[in-house]
C-alpha cells in the first residue's frame, strides 16, 4: 500500500535534506581549513617563519563586523518567525551592511600588511604572510557565497516568500553566516596566538 505524504511532512523532509546537505558542506569546509592551519603549523619551524609578527587592527575590526553578522541573521530568523516583516528587512539588510564591511576590513587589513614591509607573494614574502593571506582569502571566497545566497535570501524576502510557517531560506542562510562566523574567529584566534 503506498503511503502518501502530506504537505507538511513533504516540507519537513524537503527541509531536513537541504540541512544536511548544508552539513555536509560544512564539514568539508572545516576539513580543508584543518589542513590549512595544519600546514601552518608545519611551517613554524621555517628559518623565514616571521615570529614578531602582529596581525593588522583591521582584522579585529573585520571579527567584530563577523560576529554582528551572525548577532542580525539570528535576530532576523527570530523575526521571521514571529511574521514581522519589518524587522526581518531591517536585520538581513543590517547583516549585509556588516558582511560587506566586513570583506572591506579584510583588504584593508592587506593593506596594513603591506604597508608594515611585508608581502604575500615575490622575494619580498615570507612563509607566515603567504599563509595568512592565502587563509583569508579561502575564507573569503566562501563568505563570497554567504554574500551570493543572502542577496538571494533578501530578494525571497521582498517578495515575501518568508513567514512563520516558511522559514527554511533564512534558516539555511542563517546556519552558514554562522558557520562562517565561527570560522573565523577560530582562523583570527589561532593566527593571533600561533606565532
Amino acid at each position: 500500500m503506498e503511503m502518501i505524504m502530506t504537505t507538511d511532512e513533504q516540507k519537513s523532509r524537503t527541509a531536513r535534506s537541504y540541512k544536511l546537505i548544508l552539513l555536509f558542506s560544512m564539514v568539508s569546509m572545516t576539513m580543508m581549513f584543518a589542513g590549512l592551519t595544519s600546514a601552518f603549523v608545519v611551517s613554524k619551524s621555517r628559518v623565514d617563519w616571521l615570529k614578531d609578527f602582529q596581525l593588522p587592527s583591521a582584522f579585529y575590526y573585520s571579527t567584530a563586523a563577523i560576529i554582528g553578522c551572525s548577532v542580525t541573521f539570528y535576530l532576523a530568523k527570530k523575526a521571521i518567525m514571529r511574521d514581522d516583516q519589518g524587522k526581518t528587512s531591517v536585520f538581513l539588510l543590517s547583516t549585509l551592511f556588516l558582511g560587506i564591511l566586513f570583506v572591506i576590513l579584510q583588504f584593508v587589513g592587506f593593506g596594513q600588511i603591506v604597508n608594515s614591509g611585508y608581502y604575500f607573494t615575490g622575494s619580498g614574502s615570507s612563509i607566515t604572510t603567504t599563509f595568512l593571506y592565502v587563509v583569508t582569502v579561502v575564507h573569503l571566497i566562501h563568505l563570497a557565497g554567504g554574500m551570493i545566497s543572502l542577496l538571494i535570501i533578501i530578494y525571497n524576502h521582498f517578495k515575501q516568500k518568508y513567514n512563520s510557517s516558511q522559514t527554511l531560506g533564512i534558516e539555511l542562510g542563517a546556519m552558514y553566516w554562522h558557520f562562517l562566523d565561527l570560522l573565523w574567529v577560530y582562523l583570527f584566534l589561532f593566527l593571533y596566538f600561533f606565532k
